[in-house]
């Protein structure tokens, strides 16, 4: 299956997904002017009028930069929504994507077909994440486009299958639209993701060490010293398994090797100043690729980065390929 047309845009191949608190319409703007879907959390704008401000903002910047650059056009821009029955604005953060013509949106922790379909009305495309194959099954019946499988090693909400076999088990029935998550903050993993049968990497950790997020420079400065060790996988902070910096851990005076588990009911999404809020502000999340995260910087060097170390790995590759195609 070809790609929809609004990807053709894209200098990478690469989603940056959405981080919750982190990613902000600074970030999502320098994102997609660097040529790649730059994304954000609809519960990220608080109260509700924030996201239609937000939304204008975005989409006023990007037209912008368009007018401006008609031979580098920005990337889209790509809105998540929690898809889950505690999320009690989701109905009104839907009706704002559609006033703003939202191209993308992201969908989490629950599929369904109205929302699909009303993004659909309005010629909208949407992602689903799912952790397994019986989930991206659902999704795609529900009539989501695309898929965000989340393996084992993503940061926030990851699954715990490898990329190798998650992959493999979706890409023997569906042939749309597919971005990976999992450990991917390098060029070559880019690569690798395609190389596995993804259209894109989805790349979430990585941007936290950027000038542009919303991230207090102690949680950027960890990003930057953090190695895949660093990461511990719990549900005690939202009832909802995920990956999370120990040292964060061990400043709010827990034990990272000796959490208790929680109970899926924690879950509360819309409300604000919830757990799940107060847990990704002060317990970071994090995935365990950000080994190759060497320095915060702006998100047009570090774009400019992932294009030379691609750019590298489809060289080194085909030099390797060559030696066994005689």
């Amino acid at each position: 299956m070809s790609l929809p047309a609004i990807f053709n845009r894209l200098r990478l191949p690469v989603i940056a997904s959405p981080l919750f608190i982190v990613s902000c319409p600074e970030l999502v703007i320098a994102q997609c002017k660097a040529g790649i879907v730059g994304s954000f959390p609809s519960l990220n704008a608080r109260p509700i009028s924030q996201l239609d401000e937000w939304l204008h903002q975005i989409t006023e910047a990007l037209s912008d930069h368009n007018r401006g650059n008609p031979d580098r056009p920005a990337a889209p821009f790509a809105v998540n929504q929690i898809v889950h029955k505690s999320n009690n604005r989701l109905d009104e953060d839907i009706a704002l994507c559609e006033k703003w013509q939202v191209p993308l949106m992201i969908t989490s922790l629950g599929a369904r077909e109205d929302i699909n379909a009303a993004a659909h009305r309005w010629g909208g495309i949407v992602l689903h994440d799912v952790i397994n194959d019986r989930f991206a099954r659902k999704a795609i019946e529900k009539g989501a486009d695309g898929l965000v499988p989340v393996a084992a090693g993503a940061g926030g909400h990851a699954g715990t299958i490898s990329p190798f076999a998650l992959m493999q088990e979706i890409r023997s029935w569906f042939d749309g639209p597919v971005a990976l998550s999992g450990a991917i903050a390098h060029g070559r993993s880019v690569l690798a993701a395609q190389a596995l049968g993804a259209d894109f990497a989805y790349i979430g950790s990585a941007w936290i060490a950027t000038e542009e997020a919303n991230a207090m420079q102690a949680y950027k400065q960890a990003i930057v010293d953090g190695h895949a060790s660093d990461i511990v996988y719990s549900n005690l902070f939202t009832g909802v398994h995920g990956n999370y910096l120990r040292g964060s851990i061990a400043n709010a005076g827990l034990d990272p090797d000796n959490l208790p588990e929680s109970d899926v009911s924690k879950m509360n999404f819309g409300s604000g100043g919830n757990a799940e809020a107060k847990a990704w502000k002060d317990i970071w999340g994090s995935g365990q690729g950000i080994g190759a995260v060497v320095a915060v910087e702006p998100v047009a060097a570090r774009v400019d980065r992932l294009e030379r170390e691609y750019r590298d790995a489809v060289s080194a590759l085909a030099e390797s390929t060559a030696r066994f195609s005689g």
